[in-house]
């Protein structure tokens, strides 16, 4: 691997993502198979940003899943899903891919249905979470709906959405323990800990 950049801005983050070798690689496997609003989201990039925050080396091998998002409302069906899955494990067997079809997921989620990926992202359950990369001829964009400051200060803050839902954000978080591995995260666990302000805002960035 290249020497990680400094970690400062989204563009920092899409540098870091094209220059390690396997990781752009991933990306690029998925552009191939050419699905509509494709991305590759959560933990592949949260991950990785926390493990160079915290002076280690990338290894996608060490991810429990690559999750793999497009969106297309004309064929939603789980066997599509799973044909894709399939097509992705010959190009890079060894990966855990889970690819999920983001027109159908507002159902698993009880949200209203999504207009987009973007959209989809925007209704995972922290900021620190909620991005996606992509290749676009071998270069990566990331789309970050609420920014990339709470991932870059190793903050885990539930997204506006999961305000009446902060019970299912505090069970997840909890059940993943980030802390024993990433020990210099700070966890807000409550509402009043992730929003002390009365109003608070992100503004979105479109992609």
């Amino acid at each position: 691997m290249n020497p990680a950049p400094p970690l400062r801005t989204i563009t920092d983050i899409e540098r870091l993502l094209e220059a390690h070798a396997a990781s752009h690689a991933l990306l690029v496997y998925v552009e191939s198979l050419g699905l509509p609003d494709a991305w590759i989201g959560a933990g592949f990039i949260r991950n990785s940003v926390w493990d160079v925050l915290h002076g280690r080396s990338i290894d996608v091998m060490r991810l429990a899943d690559v999750d793999v998002l497009f969106f297309d409302s004309d064929d939603t069906s789980k066997e599509r899903e799973a044909g894709i899955e399939r097509r992705l494990r010959v190009l890079a067997p060894g990966i855990p891919w889970s690819v999920k079809n983001q027109a159908r997921m507002h159902l698993r989620n009880g949200d209203v249905p999504y207009r987009s990926t973007l959209d989809a992202v925007a209704h995972w359950a922290e900021t620190a979470t909620a991005i996606a990369a992509r290749s676009i001829r071998g270069e990566v964009g990331v789309m970050a709906p609420y920014g990339v400051d709470d991932l870059l200060n190793m903050i885990v803050r539930p997204t506006p959405v999961f305000e009446h839902k902060i019970d299912v954000y505090r069970e997840r978080v909890m059940a993943k323990d980030w802390p024993a591995q990433w020990p210099r995260l700070t966890m807000l666990m409550s509402w009043e800990a992730a929003y002390p302000a009365l109003h608070s805002s992100f503004d979105r960035i479109d992609t």
